[in-house]
């Protein structure tokens, strides 16, 4: 078959590869339609270190091939959605309610990390019966993708950010995670959504997604700016959702004492992300600091489908450009150097 590959720090391309075997709770997924994502950028610029020819990509709807014997609730011909993060859901970690970090830190991201991703004609999913998700016949490909990374990620932002009913939250950032953030900050009831971006495309569909006012860094000083619009009290949360040690630092300066400051930003670069010690009270302010990962489990993303179900949701907005599997690296190196607009490339398959 063929894959798409890291061969090597900075390298990609396309290559032959064995199709996968699936073991006994494994299924073997023939990908339809797949997203490129920045994170796949990262990888391939070493942020995790080098990789030799791993397959790339975790974002991807497709149809079951091959399952295996212990598979109970899918079967070949079965339309899926498949989780970015597929935790081993008999750790310890799962035990103790953490399956996206099961054996290790961020063990759960297996795809493009320890183990081929979804970008190649077939690709292989571990503990199939709770890593996959039945896709409703009324849900499109395109925006069933966007529940496997963008959509869960931005919704766990918010729902990690413990946003009050009626209550302020800031989101740094308006990529296709920061989106999804703003969405989910408006889903939970955030009173008022400040968005921060200089996109104008990103500013008009943070609007679309509910902030209710767009902070353009490039114009204004951004930490006064929200200043000002809480009347100096600052906002009860604030979402990082960039990687970027200057946002994360001005997500603690205008969370108020006692706010939460919720990170799923990809920190790619650097040895160390600074606090701010004025702003964060000199460490005594009770200002929470919260990480995530993108969440995994079927029971997840059928909640995330239904709401695309129920028209709730609409992350096909996003989508910005469509390449065939055999276009995959141009697509891949538009999300790199960020021009053209581009907010997410959709791959098809077929």
């Amino acid at each position: 078959m063929q894959a798409y590959v890291m061969e090597s720090i900075g390298e990609t391309g396309l290559i032959e590869k064995e199709r996968p075997e699936a073991g006994p709770n494994d299924a073997i997924v023939r990908p339809t339609l797949g997203l490129v994502c920045t994170s796949d950028v990262h990888t391939v610029h070493g942020a995790i270190g080098d990789r030799e020819d791993i397959t790339l990509g975790h974002e991807a709807v497709g149809v079951v091939e091959e399952v295996g014997d212990e598979v109970e609730v899918f079967e070949p011909g079965d339309r899926v959605a498949v989780g970015a993060i597929t935790p081993d859901w008999g750790s310890l970690a799962a035990q103790d309610g953490h399956p996206s970090q099961s054996t290790q830190a961020l063990g759960g991201w297996k795809f493009a990390n320890v183990k081929d991703g979804v970008f190649a004609e077939y690709f292989h999913v571990n503990d199939a019966d709770a890593n996959m998700a039945a896709v409703p016949e009324s849900v499109s490909d395109e925006a069933a993708a966007y529940v496997t990374d963008m959509m869960s990620t931005g919704f766990r932002a918010a729902e990690r950010a413990d946003i009050p009913l009626g209550g302020t939250v800031a989101v740094f950032a308006q990529g296709p995670v920061g989106l999804m953030a703003t969405q989910g900050a408006a889903l939970q009831g955030a009173g008022r959504i400040i968005a921060v971006e200089t996109v104008p495309e990103r500013q008009e569909l943070a609007e679309f997604y509910g902030a209710d006012e767009v902070v353009d860094y490039t114009e204004v000083d951004t930490v006064d700016t929200i200043m000002e619009l809480t009347d100096g009290e600052g906002v009860d949360a604030a979402i990082e959702a960039l990687g970027s040690t200057t946002t994360f630092e001005h997500c603690i300066e205008v969370t108020k004492p006692g706010g939460v400051i919720s990170n799923v930003g990809y920190h790619g670069e650097g040895e160390y992300v600074n606090i701010p010690r004025e702003a964060w009270g000199v460490g005594m302010a009770e200002k929470d600091i919260v990480t995530s990962l993108c969440p995994g489990g079927r029971l997840r993303l059928e909640r995330l489908l239904r709401l695309l179900e129920q028209d709730k949701v609409d992350p096909t907005r996003m989508t910005t450009h469509e390449f065939g599997f055999d276009e995959i690296d141009d697509g891949f190196h538009l999300m790199e150097s960020k021009e053209e607009g581009i907010i997410k490339p959709v791959i098809e398959f077929e």
